[in-house]
């Protein structure tokens, strides 16, 4: 483009300088390049005699003549115009000038007619060597060297190759060829200078003499090299590619013009459309395109509004807020990249009915999550707010349940209305609850195994206590719901709406107390009363002595010589199983995990009870998709991911994770779209960085998106993704600064690569065992993650303590305070499992199924230490409080959370702040900044251990516990050891004490 007449040059030494940073995808090692010299010797700073050729590129100017006006640091500028520059290749002029004992100068360009370029009123501040000015950025190479040859100087007895070099994942704004031809020599680092020949692709031919290939390694000009992980590349004669280490021979020029798409896609298939009140979702069959469906346009007539036409990326839409008892039909139309349209699909129609009664639906508070701590209940174990919806289930004579008089379906919506002052009171902003959507079993109290999916479990609701009730009753607190949800598998029932399974069942003497009588025309949900049994019944329909038409389940009714626990006869087709042939292909996988850390571990089933999904198939998806709109619709304000890594991260990242974004945004707009919370569950029982060596198995690989394009077949896609990422292994993944300090500055974080989804921090919780351990292990993970800052970070939970344990944490109540102490001060969001405040169950077997009573174990009823009444005015702020209540909020762990939920409430550092480590020594110590706008907090923390501070801002420290003030003047603090599961938070320019002393924190 033309550059219009600027200012002559900024003649100020604090001028700016041009840096190229390398923060992309493979976040490649400044290492030593091949056949050269060690980094911090390659040729990017002074030469011999301390001169700087200056190379300035003309391709995007039409000057007619170009100047160098320049000023050797500490020394005075050129007469304007300055010195003419003289032709170096094509689009390059070059100038080279002595700088005496300068180690750089200050330089602008011009065209001697008054039109400048100084870097925006910078100028650009350059070094010695060789230094390349391109489009306002710097780099250091010789662009000319080793350049083009003229067409045909590869005939005859020579040989060429050319490269093509792609940065689009590197960000890097110059490219340089490092190279030796076979029996040849290595270029001078930093070697060749790559011509730019389209977006992010730079493209250079060498002449290879007689030689048939050649090793090659590329680099920025600033010390930033990719040389294939230290193996080099090996690039034949000819022409290649290299994008994200990988090299095409003969490849296909990736600047070539691409012919316009003018192809639509094909119209969609397979449209459904179905009423529940006054919703409708309609579903429909993916579409097909040469280069690839982008979206879709679903238009809705009917009603008295008229023609609506709405934009979605999934293959489902919820349609709400419709007329009552009103026919509408909706057609749908498939987009791709280019615009194109297909043609509209067939009409499909549903009428809607009446409007249920239901409380306002509710609206996500859309704040930043980390400022809210997280405290997760198990709804049906927490408190009993209504006995009449309690359920024993047919388990609770043989479980031990009934001698306690404690049912499983015991605590509900009610109950946690109920006491959502006394999680208030200890200070937590946000729940999480255990899944919602209706289990047809009567032992699956927890909620992980669905039946159906649209529906809320009415074990857990009752009059003016529904599931929408719990999230008004939440935000009206100022507290959030966070909903567990589960999209790899469904139940043992299979999914009410997509698959149910019919099994073989003799109601003989010996299992006629399990397989009920069927009632033709009842539907079985293990709720609803059986008119003929007058019980509420919860599996006559699967039940079938005479093999079912269409039955695909292999030896039906055959003995399989197996025996059941009560020694009674096993028979094939009598209880779910992937092999048998049970559960349709086309909806779900069928085969049994055998290595957890491999590809078989996201396509297998993990139990007989978790009948595993087929998540890469359309109509599961959708059932999925339009199934969480419905909670999204609700209000909650994020989603507790099971079993994500079941699932490969190329259909969360296509499918699910953009769909839930889709539709906050549609329903309640971008911002609470952006914090609408999503964290993962990706299981990794190992303390190292990465799960085995398996990136695909590891917490933070799912934190990313895509790097690359794969089939657009999601089961292909998936294994594509799983072998090429496996392939790059732990070196080759991206990282990320988004969590650290830059020195002792906050800097803006880059999320253009995030997923969607955050995760559970399994590596610090695994070694939770000592917080110490959890610390080091934990922050030495933390440049793989896309964010650390929102990682969900805990002790134990409903399935496993620290170290894959079995047992609920029994470290005791200082190691317990000294545990709480890091995660309510470090990085990431401090997430506590019911009754951890009073050590609830310590060491006690967290689960084991119906074989004993509940009560025994970590899942055991926590209502009886809730009894009375509590009132909380804010946060961590109780006024009122009777009965087992109270002395419940007396424990000492209570009184400790409380003070550090005000803590980390007051000091914005602490919720969302970045930290860093260096310069600081001790145990556990870091500091922490935040600063945005008008707020800049910044921390220094300390865990039990003394710890110094060097090189920290000078200024006024006050210490949040103890309101010590201390003045720094030389840029070093020193703290004392504050004890076990004490702290020191001591805040720059801190308004002193937060809180009254307590057992730990004084």
């Amino acid at each position: 483009m033309k550059i219009g007449t600027s200012p002559p040059p900024r003649r100020s030494s604090a001028a700016a300088v041009a840096v190229v940073v390398a923060s992309g995808l493979l976040a490649l090692p400044a290492v030593a390049p091949p056949g050269g010299t060690a980094p911090e010797t390659v040729p990017v700073a002074a030469e011999a005699g301390h001169t700087a050729t200056v190379f300035y590129h003309t391709g995007t100017r039409n000057w007619s003549e170009y100047n160098l006006h320049w000023a050797p640091d500490g020394g005075q500028w050129t007469a304007v115009p300055g010195e003419a520059m003289e032709a170096a290749c094509t689009d390059w002029v070059k100038k080279t000038v002595d700088l005496g004992g300068a180690s750089g100068l200050q330089a602008t360009f011009n065209d001697g007619s008054g039109t400048w370029d100084n870097n925006g009123g910078r100028n650009y501040d350059l070094g010695t060597g060789n230094i390349t000015v391109r489009d306002g950025a710097v780099a250091h190479s010789d662009p000319c060297a080793g350049a083009e040859p003229d067409p045909g100087e590869g005939d005859g007895e020579g040989s060429t190759a050319t490269v093509y070099y792609s940065t689009a994942a590197l960000g890097w704004s110059t490219a340089n060829i490092h190279y030796r031809p076979d029996g040849g020599t290595w270029t001078e680092p930093p070697g060749a200078g790559m011509e730019a020949a389209c977006a992010g692709w730079w493209k250079h031919t060498a002449d290879l003499g007689g030689a048939g290939s050649m090793k090659a390694a590329f680099n920025n000009g600033n010390g930033v090299w990719d040389n294939n992980n230290g193996t080099d590349y090996t690039i034949a004669a000819g022409v290649a590619t290299v994008e994200n280490r990988t090299v095409t021979q003969d490849a296909a020029d990736p600047c070539a013009e691409e012919e316009p798409d003018t192809q639509a896609p094909t119209a969609p298939e397979g449209v459904t459309a179905s009423a529940d009140g006054t919703s409708v979702v309609v579903s429909w069959e993916p579409s097909t395109d040469d280069r690839g469906v982008t979206g879709y346009q679903v238009t809705r007539t009917g009603g008295t509004k008229g023609t609506a036409v709405t934009d979605v990326r999934s293959t489902v839409f919820s349609d709400t807020d419709l007329e009552e008892r009103t026919a509408y039909a909706y057609t749908v139309r498939a987009v791709d990249a280019a615009g194109n349209l297909s043609a509209p699909s067939a009409e499909a129609g549903a009428t809607t009915g009446e409007e249920p009664p239901a409380p306002a639906r509710g609206r996500p508070l859309g704040t930043d999550p980390r400022k809210d701590p997280i405290y997760f209940v198990l709804t049906a174990r927490f408190n009993d707010g209504d006995s009449s919806n309690n359920r024993g289930g047919n388990q609770h004579e043989r479980s031990g349940n009934a001698a306690n008089d404690d049912p499983m379906f015991r605590g509900d919506f009610k109950g946690l209305i109920d006491r959502l002052d006394y999680i208030k009171g200890l200070g937590f902003s946000a729940v999480w609850v255990t899944p919602v959507v209706l289990n047809r079993s009567d032992y699956d109290y927890h909620g992980y195994h669905g039946w159906d999916f649209y529906r809320v479990d009415p074990r857990l609701e009752s009059a003016g206590a529904s599931y929408q009730d719990l999230i008004n009753a939440a935000h009206a607190k100022g507290m959030k719901i966070y909903q567990d949800v589960v999209y790899n598998h469904s139940s043992r029932w299979g999914a009410k709406g997509l698959f149910t399974p019919t099994v073989y069942g003799v109601r003989d003497s010996q299992w006629s107390w399990y397989y009920d009588e069927p009632n033709e025309g009842f539907e079985y949900d293990g709720l609803t009363v059986d008119p003929k049994s007058g019980k509420a019944h919860y599996n006559g329909d699967l039940w079938s002595t005479a093999e079912p038409a269409g039955n695909t389940c292999l030896n039906w009714g055959e003995p399989t010589g197996a025996r059941s626990p009560e020694g009674y006869t096993v028979y094939n087709c009598q209880w779910p199983s992937p092999t048998s042939g049970m559960f349709p292909r086309a909806l779900y996988h069928d085969c049994w995990i055998g290595n957890w850390e491999g590809e078989d571990s996201r396509s297998c089933w993990i139990h007989e009870d978790l009948a595993d999904f087929d998540t890469e198939s359309a109509a599961v998806q959708n059932h999925l998709i339009g199934a969480y709109n419905k909670y999204i619709d609700m209000g909650v304000d994020g989603f507790r991911v099971d079993t994500a890594v079941h699932i490969p991260r190329t259909t969360w990242n296509r499918r699910f994770l953009p769909a839930i974004q889709e539709r906050v945004t549609q329903r309640f707009g971008a911002e609470a779209a952006r914090n609408f919370f999503v964290f993962g569950e990706v299981a990794a029982f190992v303390n190292d960085k990465w799960n085995r060596g398996s990136v695909n198995h590891s917490a933070q690989f799912y934190t990313w998106k895509e790097r690359k394009e794969y089939s657009a077949d999601d089961a292909e896609a998936a294994l594509e993704m799983y072998e090429w990422e496996q392939a790059r292994g732990p070196a080759g993944q991206p990282a990320s600064d988004n969590a650290f300090l830059h020195g002792n500055d906050y800097h803006a974080p880059d999320h253009s690569r995030f997923s969607g989804m955050n995760v559970i921090d399994m590596r610090m919780h695994m070694n939770f065992g000592d917080a110490r351990n959890a610390f080091h292990n934990g922050k030495d993970s933390d440049d793989s993650y896309n964010d650390a800052t929102y990682n969900v970070v805990y002790v134990d939970s409903h399935d496993y303590g620290p170290n894959k344990s079995g047992d609920r944490y029994t470290g005791g109540t200082d190691a317990w305070a000294e545990n709480m102490s890091l995660m309510w001060t470090f990085r990431g969001i401090p997430t506590l499992y019911y009754g951890s405040e009073i050590e609830f169950r310590k060491g006690a077997k967290i689960d084991c199924g119906p074989t004993c009573p509940l009560d025994t174990t970590g899942r055991a009823y926590f209502g009886d230490h809730l009894a009375g009444s509590v009132t909380a005015s804010d946060f961590s702020e109780v006024v009122s409080a009777t009965g087992a209540v109270a002395e419940t909020l007396d424990k000492p762990l209570v009184r400790h959370v409380q003070r550090l939920n005000l803590i980390r409430r007051a000091v914005p550092a602490l919720q969302t702040g970045q930290y860093s480590t260096e310069g600081v020594s001790g145990e556990m110590a870091f500091k922490r900044r935040y600063t945005s706008g008008s707020t800049d907090s910044f921390a220094l923390v300390t865990v039990t251990h003394g710890a110094t501070y060097t090189g920290i801002p000078n200024g006024t420290y006050t210490d949040a516990v103890t309101g010590e003030t201390r003045q720094v003047t030389d840029g070093r603090l020193a703290v004392d050891a504050p004890g076990k599961g004490n702290l020191r938070v001591h805040v720059l320019n801190g308004t002193g004490k937060i809180g009254a002393d307590g057992p730990y924190l004084k």
